[in-house]
């Protein structure tokens, strides 16, 4: 174990398979020292914003970590701060009820062309046109560098390259969202200097030796008030070890679940803070479980596929119909269609604001099942993350994609040929298509709540 840390920090990238990309991927082991020296500079920075309100528009490794923080804020009774509102889908119900009125808005994107954070834009500034009230969080270079110049943004904070996305939390992706929250950061930089590496060596070690038993079922127990950590290291530990046919299968919950296919760890924390030391733990753990693994935790050679499949259907509107199922049948087929070491993936191609019915239906399918792990999310937000598993990972995955069924007000994209509502059944469209041309198990269902699948 310590010559796997001591490899890890002295940035062997032979830890991982010949022609892995961990050469320029490899500076979130930096990050804690990063935000140690910046910490002041950055709460200024954030002192100054003068709206009460921050509407953060990202997707994938730009947005849940700064959720997963400002839940945290909310759920430990901080009233100081801003209030953080995560816009990270493509669905015009959630798109159109968002206040912008009164907010400042973060853009953020690590390539800076990712095709929602360019419709969000497009969209707020139709509302907004006021420079000041937006800043911007990129890597250097990029179309959305050049956006914000050319728009006249309050500022552009360009993060380190050598970050991927799922490991830029303690980045500024997610440090600049944190500072305008409230966070003291320097405190997050010092939780993050404590994290125990050899504990996190050792967790990545046994994550990735029971994946290889056929204990691969990650199943994440977090208390309540911390549930929304399940959104970030979902998309850790799936989109780095879910290629090459294996990977861990992330299970967040916030009840044990037990089974034979089940690797149980428990998470304990107690101010939002320690979120800093998890979150590096984490990543630590990950990068290890894919030197077990074999697999190069730092590419997502899938992720592209749904996007291109999206742009394809795009560029031939309108959309074909396609056909949904009964969606009280779904019960019945899954039963039909689920072995023993599979999992079943719920879909929700739905507005926000539905969590509730969607873990009640999570459970109630898992119950169903006889305790066969049961992942849910909204799309298009799970397709920058556990949506390389489900492609590239092994062929135990069972998805029910659940897609609007009654119409929705139209909500324009400025400069576009096209909507929101039909964008994000594009991307519904063109994620079915993927699955499919993997020989993936799916049903697709209309619906306007995950209540009236049963």
């Amino acid at each position: 174990m310590a010559d796997l840390l001591a490899r890890l920090e002295a940035r062997d990238v032979t830890l991982w398979p010949e022609g892995n990309v961990a050469s320029n991927r490899l500076g979130w082991l930096d990050l804690p020292n990063t935000l140690q020296a910046e910490a002041d500079a950055l709460m200024d920075w954030a002192g100054g914003v003068e709206q009460r309100r921050v509407v953060l528009l990202g997707m994938g490794g730009s947005s849940l970590g700064p959720e997963v923080l400002g839940a945290a804020w909310r759920a430990a009774g901080r009233r100081d701060g801003r209030e953080l509102v995560v816009l990270d889908t493509t669905d015009p119900e959630t798109i159109a009820a968002t206040d912008f009125s009164d907010a400042f808005m973060l853009v953020s994107s690590k390539s800076g062309n990712t095709l929602e954070v360019q419709a969000l834009f497009a969209h707020a500034w139709s509302l907004v046109p006021e420079g000041g009230r937006y800043a911007a969080i990129t890597d250097p270079g990029t179309p959305l560098a050049k956006l914000a110049a050319e728009h006249g943004f309050s500022r552009c904070f360009e993060n380190p390259p050598d970050v991927g996305g799922r490991y830029s939390v303690l980045s500024r992706f997610g440090m600049v969202p944190a500072a305008l929250v409230g966070y003291d950061l320097a405190a997050l930089a010092k939780a993050a200097l404590s994290a125990d590496r050899r504990a996190a060596v050792d967790l990545g070690v046994a994550m990735g030796e029971a994946a290889l038993a056929g204990r691969d079922k990650v199943t994440i127990v977090v208390p309540e008030d911390y549930r929304s950590f399940g959104l970030w290291v979902e998309q850790l530990i799936a989109e780095s070890t879910g290629k090459r046919g294996k990977g861990c299968v992330p299970v967040p919950t916030t009840e044990t679940e037990q089974g034979p296919d089940r690797h149980v760890v428990l998470l304990e924390l107690g101010e939002p803070e320690e979120l800093a030391a998890e979150f590096l733990r984490w990543e630590m753990a990950t990068a290890i479980a894919g030197h077990v693994l074999e697999v190069d935790p730092f590419d997502e050679p899938n992720v592209s596929e749904s996007k291109a499949n999206t742009a394809k259907a795009l560029a031939d509107l309108p959309l074909p119909e396609v056909e949904t199922h009964d969606p009280s049948q779904v019960g019945a087929w899954l039963r039909e269609v689920v072995r023993p070491g599979d999992y079943v993936s719920l879909q929700a191609y739905l507005a926000y604001g539905r969590d509730e019915s969607l873990e009640a239906l999570r459970r109630s399918v898992r119950d169903g099942l006889g305790g066969t792990a049961v992942t849910a999310g909204y799309g298009p937000r799970f397709l920058h993350s556990t949506g390389q598993l489900h492609k590239g990972g092994p062929n135990t995955v069972v998805s029910v994609q659940m897609v609007r069924r009654s119409p929705v007000p139209a909500v324009v994209i400025p400069g576009l040929p096209y909507d929101f509502a039909t964008l994000i059944a594009a991307q519904a469209l063109g994620d079915l298509r993927s699955l499919l041309d993997h020989g993936r198990r799916v049903v697709r269902v209309a619906v306007n709540d995950p209540s009236e699948v049963s």
